[in-house]
């Protein structure tokens, strides 16, 4: 089950029991130093924000999950589903997703409505996980279910065995769409109101993966809407571009095998 923990220094999403061997979370906007409007934990290096506040944000979320700064790996975000498999740190500027089976390296991606998706997958190979950024673009082109096939041919898994973790992003209670993006996903994952239409991108993301394999009980969801609440987190839409991002973080601890 994933809780918000409020009462730590930096409050986060966290799974309780985490899996053995991985570490993941899905931070909030609070417990940082970035002055408003990217009040406080502002993650993101694409913002105005200050640069130095960003990494001060960066190095106290990393602190307190136990993983190291100088071994994180992220991904440009294009809006696409293409999926990097890294054995090392650093930016990977074209992808959506990134993959990893070793142990110590940390997997983010970013987001301020867009759904962060984290995986977990063991098999033959050993363990590996995933952490995707899906956004309407993506999840239409399947960019959950490109991370899905990447993670399990890197742990040598079945799908049925995969475990997937869906964080904080804006749901169809506020998420407004034109005629032109809700044709493009299936009617269960739209909602109606009078002559709005609203999406949901977990539910379509979660039809994706069920399609693909994954069972039911296998995909959990925070149900956190980024846009209905300001005091905990950073949304694209509400704010009008002018906002600060979150991460799905997730990576395996450096004694698992």
């Amino acid at each position: 089950m994933w809780t918000l923990d409020n009462e730590l220094p930096i409050p986060c999403w966290r799974r309780h029991p985490s899996p053995s061997g991985v570490r993941m979370a899905f931070s909030t906007r609070r417990g940082g130093a970035s002055d408003p409007p990217y009040d406080s934990l502002n993650l993101g290096r694409s913002t105005p924000d200050r640069p130095e506040a960003v990494e001060e944000n960066r190095r106290r979320l990393l602190a307190s999950l136990g993983l190291d700064p100088a071994r994180l790996a992220t991904v440009g975000q294009v809006h696409g589903a293409d999926v990097a498999v890294t054995v090392s740190a650093g930016f990977r500027p074209a992808c959506d997703a990134i993959v990893t089976r070793v142990p110590g390296l940390a997997l983010a991606v970013s987001s301020a409505d867009c759904l962060p998706i984290l995986y977990v997958a063991s098999g033959i190979h050993g363990a590996a996980v995933a952490a995707a950024h899906a956004g309407w673009r993506g999840t239409a082109a399947r960019i959950s279910v490109a991370a899905l096939r990447s993670v399990c041919e890197v742990a040598g898994a079945e799908t049925a065995a995969v475990r997937v973790h869906f964080g904080p992003g804006i749901r169809d209670c506020c998420y407004e769409v034109g005629p032109d993006v809700a044709a493009r996903f299936p009617r269960e994952t739209l909602r109606e109101h009078g002559e709005h239409l609203y999406l949901s991108v977990p539910a379509a993301a979660r039809l994706q993966l069920l399609e693909a394999g994954v069972p039911a009980e296998g995909i959990e969801d925070t149900e956190a809407c980024t846009a209905c609440q300001p005091h905990w987190y950073y949304s694209h839409r509400r704010d009008r571009g002018v906002t600060g991002r979150h991460w799905g973080i997730i990576g395996l601890l450096p004694n698992a095998v």
